[in-house]
């Protein structure tokens, strides 16, 4: 292309492009881009000068060449396709007439701040050092799969809508899938108009959505599976309307949802299965509306207050350390009823675990207590009786003192009932001296003697309360023994 060919606006950004100075055709720094449909020739660029400049530019001894460019209307096609770029591109409140192609280009530095584009096709890209689409108004689809970015990307306050031409219905506005990022994503703020595709991604740092705003209801807003991070992924604040997936994620430091907002009315509205992730934080947020799936997922910490949970849960294989807020086990046990799989021992004893990890064992008691209890209810109605008195008389070996209550309340009824009226003694003159006390402990402790049952002889209601004592002592003996020997054995 010959300068000859270039428009006053092109000749201004020619000029400027050797020594790596700004060209800046707006007309105040607050004007938005979104304006530059109406823009006029003095402020337009031909997407082919860019190209031209970008590829094969002129150079200026001792001066670092690159495109810096401010409030210009980019006309036709910037296609950069396959193409090695060595200088940096900033192009910010920018307008695009077309989306730019950077299929397969190897560039040095992409940013396009503030600008408007009907979409980015970049799947592949290689950039050495940073992409930046912060605050960008993108009306189509942005398509970064597979993209090896050395540095950071940043999304901040972004708005990316669905693509209106026919090739892009269905199609996700954001595709991250498969990309590998040197540093952090960066996407606070962000709005997807859709869903935000980043499974199979490999991000060094952090990946953080605080405040976005995700939507595809009915869809799947956040699709992050097998995702992999060297630090956290932050979602403080997130909205999102749709599933987030997260299955197969590993997260060795924070998965942080706190005060998020997570709805999928009749669906999945949070997958997090088959994940390992350092620290879960589903802090202040609102009920999640939808199913909740954590199934076989390593977690080492989850902080999540009841009132977060859904009626229906899948928690089959979930392993957790410990758990934030502690919180009575009488507050946490509801949870393991909404398991949409049923009863689940191993999410018992899971929970029992975690409140043993903080000492707290009278927790765990109650946990496994009511274990037993909901496995009760899963057998057969003529196999309920023995586990219904063993719950009765000593709380299946957890609740000892129970024992020690009927044995009191049975000696001194019995002790009362024979005191008011003693038994005659079998032999006369042989007999010792009645004690309606040790009479009674007689009655009721199988393995105890004190002489006084073989002694004495009741007679009507004095002889079937002595067969009530007997039958008593025994059932009590026996349950405690059985429920000891069960505690003990999972202690």
């Amino acid at each position: 292309m010959e300068i000859n060919d270039l428009t006053p606006a092109e000749r201004r950004v020619w000029e400027a492009f050797p020594r790596g100075e700004g060209v800046d055709f707006r007309e105040h720094p607050d004007e938005s881009s979104e304006e530059g449909a109406s823009w006029g020739p003095e402020r337009t660029v031909r997407a082919e000068v860019l190209r031209t400049l970008l590829v094969s530019g002129p150079n200026e001894h001792g001066r670092v060449p690159g495109l810096k460019l401010y409030g210009a209307r980019i006309s036709g096609k910037l296609d950069l396709k396959y193409a090695v770029v060595d200088h940096a591109i900033r192009m910010r409140s920018c307008w695009f007439e077309r989306k730019p192609m950077m299929y397969g280009a190897q560039l040095r530095a992409v940013v396009l701040g503030d600008s408007t584009l009907p979409g980015l096709t970049a799947a592949t890209v290689r950039v050495d050092l940073v992409l930046r689409l912060s605050r960008c108004t993108v009306n189509g689809p942005v398509r970064l799969a597979g993209a090896r970015i050395g540095g950071g990307l940043f999304l901040q306050k972004a708005v990316i809508r669905r693509g209106s031409l026919p090739d892009e219905a269905g199609e996700p506005p954001l595709q991250l899938n498969h990309a590998e990022i040197g540093t952090d994503i960066i996407a606070d703020g962000l709005t997807v108009h859709g869903q935000l595709r980043i499974n199979g991604a490999t991000v060094a740092g952090q990946i953080s959505l605080d405040r976005a705003k995700l939507a595809d209801p009915g869809g799947i807003a956040l699709h992050a599976e097998t995702v992999s991070v060297g630090t956290d992924l932050r979602g403080s604040r997130l909205d999102a309307e749709g599933m987030v997936n997260l299955t197969g994620a590993r997260i060795p430091g924070q998965l942080n949802l706190s005060r998020a907002r997570l709805a999928n009315p009749g669906g999945v509205a949070l997958r997090a299965s088959s994940c390992a992730i350092g620290e879960f934080w589903l802090r202040k947020c609102s009920a999640i509306d939808g199913i909740v799936n954590l199934r076989r997922s390593q977690l080492d910490m989850l902080y999540a207050e009841t009132d977060v949970w859904p009626p229906v849960v899948r928690t089959e294989g979930l392993t957790y350390r410990v758990l934030h807020p502690h919180l009575p086990a009488e507050e946490r046990l509801p949870l393991l009823e909404r398991e949409e799989s049923g009863y689940l021992p191993y999410a018992y004893e899971q929970l029992a675990a975690a409140y043993r990890t903080v000492g707290d064992e009278a927790a765990a008691r109650t946990v496994q207590l009511a274990k037993l209890r909901r496995h009760r209810r899963t057998l057969p109605r003529h196999t309920r009786l023995w586990g219904v008195l063993q719950d009765a008389t000593v709380g299946y070996g957890f609740r000892p003192l129970r024992a020690a209550g009927w044995l009191l309340a049975l000696l001194l009824t019995g002790s009362l009932a024979y005191g008011l009226r003693p038994p005659p003694p079998l032999k006369a003159g042989e007999a010792p001296e009645f004690n309606p006390v040790f009479y009674t402990l007689d009655l009721l402790l199988p393995i105890i003697g004190f002489g006084q049952e073989q002694a004495f002889a009741p007679r009507g209601w004095g002889q079937w309360l002595s067969y009530l004592l007997i039958v008593t002592g025994w059932i009590l003996a026996t349950t405690t023994a059985a429920g000891v020997s069960r505690s003990l054995q999972r202690q």
